[in-house]
């Protein structure tokens, strides 16, 4: 009986040991920036390209089978959220202090449009037009190199002013921001 015992319990140990879980696909991230002293935050999942460059953005890619394609939940799993502290100004949309779901419309491959939603808390395919605050173009660019995991920056540029960028593949996307 003590022999039996002994191997179960060497037997869950090494169980134990070995079923380790495997990373997401699309791990949890976020991007904290502090700007005029206020602080903004970028939660979201960012996925991978693992191979599948030039068919992410595509009419035909990865994104189209979004069922509300052209717009995208930006970021994959859950809804990205944006918070906060302050009133900002991202592009010429106004911005009050509390938290949002970012949303980007890639019908226009070369002229990306920002969208902010006041709808907080979904998964991120629950996009509603209806809970829009704004929508605001973005400045479209090329890294220059690619970019395999989906990566949020917000960068302080002095003065109250600041940058936020969204880069993905072959494509880089940013808007300014402005702090009240």
């Amino acid at each position: 009986m003590k022999h039996v015992l002994v191997c179960t319990g060497l037997l869950f140990a090494a169980t134990t040991l070995f079923a380790q879980p495997k990373p997401p696909l699309s791990p949890p991230a976020k991007e904290t920036a502090a700007i005029a002293g206020k602080s903004i935050t970028i939660t979201y999942s960012s996925p991978r390209v693992r191979g599948r460059e030039g068919h992410i953005f595509t009419k035909d890619g990865l994104i189209s089978h979004d069922p509300h394609y052209p717009v995208w939940r930006a970021g994959a799993n859950a809804a990205t959220t944006l918070k906060t502290d302050a009133d900002l100004t991202i592009g010429d949309l106004n911005v009050p202090a509390g938290a949002y779901t970012l949303f980007v419309d890639i019908s226009d491959p070369a002229h990306w449009v920002l969208i902010v939603s006041k709808a907080t808390g979904e998964w991120g395919l629950a996009y509603d037009a209806a809970q829009d605050l704004g929508r605001v173009k973005m400045h479209m660019s090329e890294p220059p190199a690619q970019v395999e995991d989906l990566k949020y920056t917000v960068s302080d540029d002095g003065g109250g002013k600041g940058t936020l960028t969204l880069a993905w593949e072959h494509v880089s996307a940013s808007v300014p921001i402005m702090v009240h």
